[in-house]
């Protein structure tokens, strides 16, 4: 039987986790306060929280400084891009691994996720010299493949894990009515397996929408994305806290904006399928 939980029990939990929850997200809180401060403000000893004069300045300088439209949209589909390429790849490999296993899966599973350990300017020299021959420097189509490849381990991981927990003999069921295996994997496994592909999915768009040593490297200006964008506010004449914190909000709203609507169609879905 369940161990009773007394009031003040659910009280302290309930106090902790919140505590803990505005820890996690005073960083970007204070970020978002400081992009309405001035420069002179923003650097104020001792720090200034909430009782200070609030400006939209830094917005009206970033905005005219930088075209945020086309930063926004180069992330957009870098993000979603690199990771429906790498869904693509991933999903038939993770298939294979978790109903048609050899001797040699958990090898190639280590494999992958070992080379998420190699320090990204190991590889880097290569990459840029393949770049200008293919002439994908600063191209959107050049970073979502790069983009793809670094998140592909752990696109195949997460989606291997879901799939391991789906009953082969669903699979099974649907061979013996007549399913090939392209029918197999896209009416029977993807629509069971849609929580993690969704979680999956999620979590790389956010992988690839905050990466900044590729693109800060790959790019000039064509393709760059939101992180170029902030770390353009990062200059020798000076570190201007308070343009570069208006940025960084400018940067991180839609993400922010997303993974709020995400998580409640995710639970909604998962809801509505419990009580269906």
């Amino acid at each position: 039987m369940a161990r009773a939980v007394t009031p003040n029990r659910k009280l302290i939990n309930t106090l902790v986790a919140w505590t803990i929850g505005f820890l996690i997200f005073f960083p970007i809180l204070w970020t978002i306060l400081t992009s309405f401060k001035t420069e002179a403000q923003a650097i104020n000893d001792p720090p200034l929280f909430l009782f200070f004069d609030w400006t939209l300045e830094n917005y009206g300088v970033v905005q005219e400084r930088s075209d945020y439209t086309r930063y926004l949209w180069n992330s957009i589909i870098i993000a979603f891009g690199s990771t429906a390429l790498g869904l693509l790849v991933a999903i038939p490999a993770a298939w294979a691994m978790a109903f048609v296993p050899s001797k040699r899966t958990k090898d190639i599973l280590l494999w992958m996720l070992s080379t998420k350990m190699l320090p990204a300017v190991g590889v880097l020299y290569p990459i840029y010299l393949l770049f200008i021959e293919l002439g994908l420097l600063d191209s959107r189509v050049g970073l979502v493949v790069v983009m793809m490849l670094i998140n592909l381990p752990i696109i195949v991981w997460m989606l291997y894990t879901y799939f391991k927990e789906i009953p082969s003999e669903i699979l099974e069921a649907a061979r013996m009515d007549g399913a090939t295996l392209r029918e197999e994997i896209l009416y029977v496994l993807t629509p069971m397996a849609i929580p993690g592909i969704a979680s999956t999915i999620l979590l790389n768009v956010i992988l690839a929408w905050n990466e900044a040593f590729w693109t800060l490297n790959l790019t000039a200006a064509k393709a760059a994305p939101l992180t170029a964008f902030i770390a353009s506010y990062s200059s020798p004449e000076g570190l201007f806290y308070a343009k570069l914190s208006a940025a960084s909000t400018m940067a991180i709203a839609p993400i922010l904006v997303m993974g709020w609507f995400s998580q409640k169609q995710l639970v909604r879905g998962l809801t509505f399928g419990a009580v269906k």
